[in-house]
């Protein structure tokens, strides 16, 4: 029998039996963990609200082995809030959906329970935190997200020079396949030709230049987050449910 204590944010919940909840949380140093809050659907209980989605807590898990995750799922059975992010995201649509994608996104990519994901994880605390003191627009907050999600993962995209050949930038055609953008000599079927300011603002995003990409148009913000759309669907290889409902 073992006690473990760490921080992470709250994925999703999901009912069990009467009264308890199967809390999905990422975590600073566990990575993604389930684990099983009892009797925290009743109104009585003193730590249900902490544990809803978007929330940024302190868990303590009593766990049946040696290790957090193992044949069981661990108990929850401490709580403390360390920011509530869900008051400043579940009032407003926008910020509500982007909220719910970034959460999803988060845990499609640490996909085995376990295993250490701390750049993932604040990440994703750094984006709550931006998304709900309304810093920026929802969408753009998102796909920063998704870029550096993509990024930390192994899968960072090229918005300058070629993705295959290194040509130096910029390069007019962009492929998902590729890897980003291509140059005309390695230019491969189903390349696009974006704007090249939906390329300078996709770059911005994944640099953290804010100031650019506040100062982007609607219409070049549009077709940027159908670019960081379809090369995160490419990546995962199906995909975010949560992404239709995004406000572009």
């Amino acid at each position: 029998m073992s006690l473990f204590r760490d921080d992470g944010i709250v994925l999703r919940t999901q009912k069990l039996g009467e009264a308890d909840r199967i809390i999905t949380l990422l975590t600073r140093t566990h990575g993604r963990v389930r684990a099983v809050a009892r009797g925290v659907r009743r109104t009585k209980s003193k730590f249900g609200a902490r544990l809803e989605p978007f929330s940024h807590v302190d868990v303590q898990f009593y766990a049946r082995g040696s290790e957090l995750v193992g044949r069981g799922l661990p108990l929850c059975t401490q709580s403390e809030t360390i920011a509530a992010y869900g008051g400043g995201i579940v009032t407003d649509y926008a910020r509500y959906t982007a909220g719910t994608a970034m959460l999803e996104t988060a845990e499609r990519f640490t996909d085995h329970e376990g295993e250490p994901a701390v750049q993932q994880y604040l990440l994703l605390v750094g984006g709550l935190r931006t998304l709900a003191r309304g810093e920026h627009a929802p969408h753009l907050v998102l796909d920063a997200f998704l870029l550096r999600s993509l990024a930390v993962n192994g899968y960072a995209p090229s918005f300058d020079s070629c993705a295959r050949c290194g040509l130096p930038g910029p390069n007019r055609f962009f492929s998902v396949a590729s890897g980003g953008v291509v140059c005309g000599d390695c230019r491969v079927p189903g390349s696009v030709v974006p704007s090249s300011e939906a390329i300078g603002l996709l770059s911005a995003l994944l640099t953290g230049d804010w100031e650019s990409a506040d100062a982007c148009e609607a219409r070049h913000a549009r077709e940027g987050s159908g670019l960081v759309t379809a090369y995160l669907h490419w990546h995962l290889e199906r995909g975010l449910r949560s992404l239709r409902y995004v406000e572009q």
